[in-house]
């Protein structure tokens, strides 16, 4: 069981299309099938060049959090950023400039796959956030695949990184996704309150279906106790 995000998701597609037998599923997070745009392409052109020049500078990092998280929680002049984007931010302090040069010229350099992935022999889930960059080729990605064993999941108000910007939109539908499996068994003495569509009976293979997985999620928002 397979879970990859953007190019992660992209090497992942490409293995269990090559290694049918060692993929059991597919769970696919903004993820990547054609060969990049000429923006794209330029844009990573663009920050290799600037990785070799001046390293990890602060325009790269910021091209890069563009590329993986959304306007809400990369903040703004009155809106600070988000503890996940100071975070990443740090990481990619840490990061040595040749390493991601050489990421982004792999990327740069990916073939397209769409013609191939009819052929693949698992079902997959794929989650995407709408305002990701890379929403438009998970589409894409959606129709070529096989409709009776994948589904798609767009979650709004979300960037490419919808496991750290809105995780919790995913548990439903990977709940759904492992029962196809028989991997997950909700409890029969207690509702699970993170998954009220979730059945009390275990779902077979044959009825799992994009109408019955294909949901546009909501953001889920927290309160805390007592706020107005």
């Amino acid at each position: 069981m397979c879970l990859g995000v953007t190019a992660g998701a992209y090497i992942l597609t490409l293995f269990a299309l090559t290694h049918p037998r060692r993929v059991m599923g597919l769970i696919l997070v903004s993820p990547l099938c054609k060969s990049p745009s000429w923006t794209e392409w330029l844009c990573n052109k663009g920050m290799s060049n600037l990785l070799y020049i001046c390293g990890m500078c602060g325009i790269v990092k910021e091209l890069l959090l563009m590329r993986y998280f959304s306007k809400e929680v990369r903040g703004g002049v009155d809106v600070p950023e988000s503890d996940i984007v100071q975070s990443c931010r740090r990481l990619l302090c840490e990061r040595q400039s040749p390493n991601v040069l050489r990421f982004l010229e792999a990327i740069n350099g990916r073939l397209d796959i769409s013609n191939s992935l009819r052929k693949l022999q698992c079902r997959s889930l794929i989650f995407v956030g709408e305002n990701s960059p890379f929403h438009s080729e998970a589409l894409h990605m959606t129709s070529k695949l096989d409709r009776r064993f994948s589904a798609l999941v767009e979650v709004q108000a979300c960037g490419s990184m919808v496991t750290e910007e809105q995780p919790d939109a995913m548990l439903i539908p990977l709940e759904y996704f492992l029962m196809g499996y028989g991997l997950f068994r909700p409890s029969h003495l207690s509702v699970s309150p993170r998954s009220p569509l979730s059945p009390t009976s275990i779902i077979s293979p044959e009825l799992f279906s994009p109408e019955s997985m294909g949901l546009k999620l909501k953001p889920i928002k927290t309160r805390i106790p007592g706020q107005v």
